[in-house]
């Protein structure tokens, strides 16, 4: 059986503007990702995602692209994209980059026709506005200088694009080409459900993300991908698309990763699961009963670090949950995608200035949300200040990092047994190992309160979500524990994974 390579890869999400800046302006660019390629394969991580680095003004961190077929001065070049793609195929890492078709920069050149009457079919303008309000907060609609308003369900740099005018299909499907021609792997697709919406454009009273929604998951959209699905299956090499999709079931999601449409979609019930061994078991359950290819995620660049979620009703258990629910995520059949800086146990930076701030969604909303520069704060790679090797010399990061960063830098946490990169990279190594000999199936043990008990073959896998330390299920030897064991028993906020023989439970 031929397993394609994405079906259980584990990827690895780079923030450019946060990862490593190579060019001393305190900004990321790709040839710091360059740079640290040899630092990921170490890690074990199989391929990388890179969020836009497209010519962009930065309304809403490069998610407003001015050209989809360039690569903004500030992360470099055509030439170090493609020189990185290189490198990181000759270390056996695969590449995936940010597509972003629901909307464009208002400074795409398009949009700047559009504002002078020229091709407005291709964005959605009307006369008049409906209801609908940005996801950033404040009204989805902006009125130009004719009298008719467009629509943009972000940030007001961050035009709609009318899916229903085929000059948008034969757009994409070029662009898709364009990168596909200098070797990406795959794509991460923006807003995946977002590109038509309703005819007619109704009020709505609820337009959260979901499939019952007028703004949101209209049916066309899978005419999208069935296209975009025979463009990536014509090229050599298993080239991928998986979605940022978020719907009101696991059935809705099941729909984008038929077999003729993308490859894998998130699965953001498991991101949004509480510390839970109920709630752990039934996403797992739901999701392997409903989606072909599984695929599992704990942070990202949208959201609250999941070190500080964990923590937010039980102070000083975040670390400790962080590492137990990245074993027993990295257990699931399926891949996995993690968000740089995980590895390191970064927590979220909760007390940013409000002059340092620059996510849109702080500022349309007057500053009642905080926005996501909490989890794009840069990665500290040395204890020294003031970037923590982010930048050369002395130069400051764009989003400040607080002295704590210190203690958690790569350098300070290499070679340490104890250490969170560590473990990440023996979970890795040891989930390489066993993907060779254990199936593609869930099998449930009977468990003790608070905890979860599953096998996958020989791999056991236990977490204790619960208050009391438990004893270990049968076993013939420990491959690894996301925390000390005591005596033969599982402590609270720990998993670990048990080797027995090929019997199951």
């Amino acid at each position: 059986m031929n397993i394609p390579w994405w079906r259980d890869a584990v990827v690895y999400e780079i923030y450019v503007r946060s990862f490593a800046d190579a060019s001393g302006d305190g900004v990321g660019d790709l040839p710091g990702v360059r740079e640290r390629l040899p630092y990921l394969r170490d890690l074990g991580v199989d391929a990388i995602w890179l969020t836009p680095f497209y010519p962009s003004p930065m309304a809403d961190g490069g998610y407003d692209v001015a050209d989809y077929r360039g690569v903004d001065p500030l992360f470099g070049t055509l030439a170090d994209f493609e020189a990185l793609v290189t490198d990181a195929h000759g270390l056996g890492l695969r590449v995936l980059v940010d597509i972003v078709p629901n909307h464009s920069s208002s400074e795409h050149a398009w949009f700047q026709a559009a504002l002078r009457g020229d091709g407005r079919d291709r964005y959605v303008f009307r006369d008049r506005p409906n209801n609908w309000q940005s996801t950033f907060g404040g009204p989805a609609w902006t009125q130009v200088e004719d009298g008719q308003y467009y629509l943009h369900l972000f940030a007001p740099g961050q035009p709609d694009f009318n899916w229903r005018n085929p000059e948008v299909h034969a757009e994409f499907l070029d662009v898709l080409r364009f990168w596909l021609d200098r070797g990406v792997d795959g794509f991460r697709i923006d807003v995946a459900m977002g590109l038509y919406k309703a005819e007619g454009l109704p009020d709505v009273g609820d337009q959260s993300f979901t499939t019952s929604s007028p703004v949101w998951g209209q049916p066309e959209v899978h005419g999208v991908y069935r296209d975009w699905r025979r463009l990536l299956d014509a090229y050599p090499g298993e080239r991928m698309a998986v979605g940022e999709v978020w719907t009101d079931s696991l059935e809705d999601l099941a729909r984008y990763v038929r077999p003729d449409e993308l490859h894998q979609s998130f699965n953001f019930a498991w991101l949004e699961a509480p510390w839970s061994p109920t709630a752990f078991r039934k996403v797992i359950d739901d999701t392997l009963s409903t989606v072909p290819f599984a695929t599992w995620v704990l942070s990202n660049h949208d959201v609250v670090r999941h070190r500080t979620r964990y923590e937010t009703a039980d102070p000083g258990t975040g670390l400790a949950r962080a590492r137990a629910a990245l074993l027993t995520m990295l257990a699931l059949p399926g891949s996995a995608y993690l968000y740089q800086g995980e590895e390191l146990g970064l927590p979220e930076v909760t007390d940013l200035p409000a002059e340092a701030r620059q996510d849109p969604v702080f500022f349309q909303s007057e500053g009642k949300l905080p926005g996501r520069d909490g989890c794009r704060v840069p990665i500290p790679w040395t204890v020294d200040p003031p970037s923590h090797g982010f930048s050369p010399g002395g130069v400051e990061p764009w989003l400040p990092q607080p002295a704590t960063f210190a203690e958690l830098s790569v350098d300070k946490q290499e070679g340490d047994s104890d250490s969170t990169l560590e473990f990440y990279r023996r979970a890795l190594a040891i989930r390489r190992d066993l993907l060779r000999r254990i199936p593609y199936t869930v099998e449930w043990l009977d468990s003790p309160e608070g905890v979860l008990f599953f096998t996958r073959g020989p791999l056991i896998c236990a977490i204790n979500c619960g208050t009391h330390a438990v004893p270990l299920p049968g076993h013939d030897s420990v491959l690894l524990a996301s925390g000390p064991l005591r005596r033969g028993m599982l402590p609270p906020d720990t998993a670990v994974w048990l080797e027995r023989g090929s019997q199951t439970g």
